[in-house]
């Protein structure tokens, strides 16, 4: 299969640059592949595609402030750093610019010496492994001198960094925000609940691989990045439950998605508590074994996000829908609209 197959053109006009004054208001796609029709309508009125004894999962994660201007104590010159994954301890993977100003043993000072990274260990494209010094809470620190990593088809600058988080975001750890959940509203949510949808979390950190583009010609030569994921046994149970029950498992973003079928790959369609690094690429020809719809965003042409969406229906069913998304000048990437796609099974 040929990553050119999942190509389209977007008007760059479309790829929405600041979030909407309302979270709930962006416009939804209701994608129904069973009955294989598109329909518009807004994202508030989710609750209407949702039936009492249904489940919406959603991640939780939290968007770290993980820009980090710096400079170099030897000489003063400027770095910009981005926080990746945290490794042990005081420890980061880290991507500097530029990278070549970066050596091993390398000091930076941010915030005239509130932190300080010395550089232990260089790796490909710009990375760097950084050891953190400071005093009290890293976490703190971080808040009081980061910015929020902002997609770079964003170019417009974020007034309100909160609007770059869902509202329910918990567990610190990502570089970029899981974008289909920015459209929930506490208000929205607790809609949801009293309807009798079930609503768990899990958590998966989102990495800056999800920008990159695929750059082979097939779809098999391409390797994932690897992403932190925590499964609880309470949603576990919650899910299986549902199941047992008839009701729908409904992910909100490719995220969710990706946790859930990450541990029934590993334990052979069981859900069960599990923490670990998943790699998982799923594009059509995968098997489901969890959700049966999933919300989300529109995404870039080419991308591995394409691909997986279109694994839930078919490619031409979604490329179909991309089309009329653009017709319709729905707005695009993670402060755009969103989407509902009903999977092969949904009733």
């Amino acid at each position: 299969m040929k990553v050119e197959d999942f190509d389209f053109h977007l008007p760059e006009g479309l790829i929405a640059q600041t979030p909407l004054a309302d979270r709930t208001s962006s416009k939804l796609l209701i994608a129904d592949y069973p009955n294989n029709e598109v329909t518009h309508t807004t994202f508030h009125t989710i609750i209407d595609q949702l039936q009492p004894g249904d489940c919406l999962i959603l991640n939780d994660t939290k968007v770290m402030p993980a820009r980090l201007m710096g400079t170099k104590e030897e000489t003063g010159a400027s770095v910009e750093v981005l926080l990746l994954t945290q490794q042990q301890d005081d420890e980061w993977e880290t991507l500097v610019k530029p990278a070549k100003r970066v050596k091993i043993g390398t000091v930076l000072s941010f915030g005239d010496g509130l932190l300080t990274a010395t550089c232990t260990g260089i790796k490909d494209h710009g990375g760097r492994i950084f050891k953190m010094a400071y005093d009290g809470v890293f976490f703190e620190v971080l808040d009081q001198l980061g910015e929020m990593p902002l997609p770079p088809y964003i170019h417009e600058k974020l007034e309100d960094r909160d609007r770059y988080q869902t509202v329910y975001a918990k567990e610190q750890g990502s570089a970029a925000a899981p974008t289909a959940g920015l459209h929930f509203t506490p208000e929205l949510l607790q809609a949801v609940e009293d309807k009798g949808v079930s609503i768990g979390y899990v958590t998966l950190h989102v990495g800056l691989g999800t920008f990159r583009p695929v750059s082979v010609e097939t779809i098999e030569s391409h390797e994932m990045h690897a992403e932190f994921y925590r499964l609880s046994q309470t949603t576990a149970d919650l899910i299986n439950t549902t199941k047992q029950a008839g009701g729908r498992i409904v992910a909100v973003g490719t995220t969710s998605t990706r946790t859930l079928e990450s541990v029934a790959k590993k334990f052979d369609g069981e859900l069960k508590e599990d923490s670990d690094w998943t790699s998982i690429f799923i594009f059509p020809g995968f098997e489901f074994k969890v959700i049966d719809a999933m919300i989300t965003n529109f995404h870039l042409p080419k991308s591995t996000l394409v691909m997986l969406v279109s694994a839930l229906t078919s490619r031409e069913f979604i490329l179909n829908a991309y089309q009329e998304a653009i017709d319709q000048r729905y707005r695009f990437f993670s402060f755009g609209d969103a989407m509902l796609i009903k999977g092969k099974d949904f009733t």
